[in-house]
């Protein structure tokens, strides 16, 4: 509809002719207003004004519109649902946008994981490596097989009281300065248990040592939850896991030789060595992941009903990992009449295959998607093997000793789904507590399964002992259920 304008004249008579004069009035005066209604003589009235008249021919519409090029034939489309079930070609990126979408630490993380394995083979030397040197330290002291189990469960005692708070410090402060200051005392507490002179003074300085060294359990492995995604967790804690059998398969190789060389002081000179190479290592290598690529707080760690679930249920699975390689030396000695040398080298076997069997099981908990489902398979199939040892218990060598290893190899196995599974309940922020938390219960654990295995054998028979102990596992089968992943 064309534009309307407002027609001021006035209405007159139909062949009135309106009056001539000079200017705009006829009398040459201009005139009073008025009202508009009486001006017009009624109301104005709307009409619609002329369309304006242009030439828009094709010509000029033509030379305001720039020429293109003409577009290039089209394939013809492929019919609707022709592309079905093939994979779709994907959007490359340019350099920059390669290098944002990496995830974070894609050159550094193996070398987190490598400074983490070196930070928990240093304690872990002292922590199962002790046993290895059970018979040296049993001659030097005068001790029963008891007093023997509470030696072997004093590095346990000194964890049990600081592995949650050195996990929230190492939440705090990160972990590159918790590792340094634990590890660093953990060599001056163990350089001081190379020169005790008594039972006593033996069994404080070793808790000190644990309590001191026990930073390296929650820091290292909360480094390695930040800097790896979770698709990639299970194989990356495994291969941090297996720092545990490594440094005990190193110590069960060096400490005997030098207790039976040097003496024994020597053996515990060499441990607090590994200690303070191990926090040089973390100063010099560890690094903090940015804040902001680290996991919120899924859950709060100490209130998680499940998360202390899975704590009590994997302490369970502890009693068979300790029963063969706390004590495959001594009875492998005393009951076989195998040399110091060659029981420490089976339980040095049983370190690396254990070390092995943590690499694989946190790679098949990968693929599977799940940590508790593999955790409880590997806990009922650890029961059967412990069964197994305990009839073998007066058998040949042949069969025993490989029964000892399968035993000895699914007892260290399982670890690194626990530690993982505990990790992931709370996410990379608050993974340091939950880890405490875990490695608590492993340590409460570690208490108390040397001590009553020790007493069940002393009392009774090897025999008796091993089968009590396969047990236990089928309990933490049961409890560990309500945690399976469907």
């Amino acid at each position: 509809m064309p534009p309307l304008r407002v027609r001021r004249g006035r209405v007159q008579a139909r062949g009135a002719r309106p009056a001539r004069g000079r200017g705009r009035h006829g009398n040459g005066a201009r005139a009073a207003p008025r009202p508009a209604r009486e001006r017009l003589g009624r109301p104005a009235r709307l009409e619609p004004r002329p369309a304006r008249e242009h030439r828009r021919g094709a010509d000029r519409r033509g030379a305001r519109r720039l020429r293109l090029a003409p577009a290039p034939a089209r394939p013809p489309r492929a019919p609707r649902g022709a592309g079905q079930g093939r994979p779709r070609p994907r959007r490359r990126r340019g350099p920059k946008a390669q290098r944002a979408a990496r995830p974070l630490g894609v050159r550094y993380r193996w070398t987190i994981l490598g400074a983490g394995v070196a930070a928990q083979a240093s304690f872990s030397a002292l922590l199962i490596g002790l046993a290895s040197v059970a018979p040296a330290i049993q001659h030097r002291y005068g001790l029963s097989l008891a007093q023997v189990g509470v030696v072997l469960a004093a590095v346990n005692i000194g964890l049990v009281v600081t592995l949650l708070p050195w996990g929230i410090l190492a939440d705090r402060i990160g972990e590159r300065t918790t590792i340094a200051l634990g590890l660093s005392g953990c060599g001056v507490a163990v350089t001081g248990a190379a020169f005790a002179g008594s039972y006593g003074a033996l069994v404080a300085l070793l808790a000190l040592a644990g309590a001191l060294g026990g930073c390296v359990q929650s820091a290292s492995g909360r480094a390695v939850m930040s800097w790896f995604a979770p698709a990639e967790r299970g194989l990356a804690l495994g291969i941090r896991q297996t720092a545990v059998p490594l440094g005990g398969a190193i110590a069960a190789v060096l400490l005997p030789a030098l207790a039976a060389g040097p003496g024994l002081r020597w053996s515990f000179v060499a441990l607090a060595v590994g200690s303070w190479i191990g926090a040089v290592v973390g100063v010099v290598l560890l690094r903090d992941a940015p804040a902001g690529e680290l996991e919120a707080e899924i859950v709060r760690p100490l209130r998680d009903r499940r998360l202390w679930l899975l704590c009590g249920g994997s302490t369970l699975y502890l009693a068979g990992q300790i029963a063969v390689a706390g004590f495959v030396v001594l009875f492998l000695h005393q009951q076989r009449g195998f040399s110091n040398g060659a029981a420490a080298g089976v339980l040095a076997a049983i370190q690396v295959l254990g070390g092995a069997a943590r690499v694989g099981a946190g790679r098949w908990s990968d693929r599977l998607g799940a940590r508790i489902v593999p955790l409880r398979r590997i806990g009922a199939t650890l029961a059967v093997a412990l069964a197994v040892s305990a009839a073998l218990v007066d058998a040949s060598t042949w069969l025993l000793v490989p029964s000892l290893l399968v035993a000895g190899t699914l007892g260290l196995s399982w670890n690194g789904l626990s530690y993982t599974a505990a990790a992931e309940r709370a996410g990379a922020a608050r993974s340091g507590a939950a880890i405490g938390i875990q490695q608590t219960a492993l340590a409460l654990g570690g208490i108390v399964f040397p001590i009553g295995f020790a007493a069940v054998v002393g009392a009774a028979s090897w025999r008796l002992g091993f089968l009590l102990v396969a047990l236990c596992p089928i309990a933490g089968f049961i409890a560990l259920r309500p945690l399976a992943e469907r």
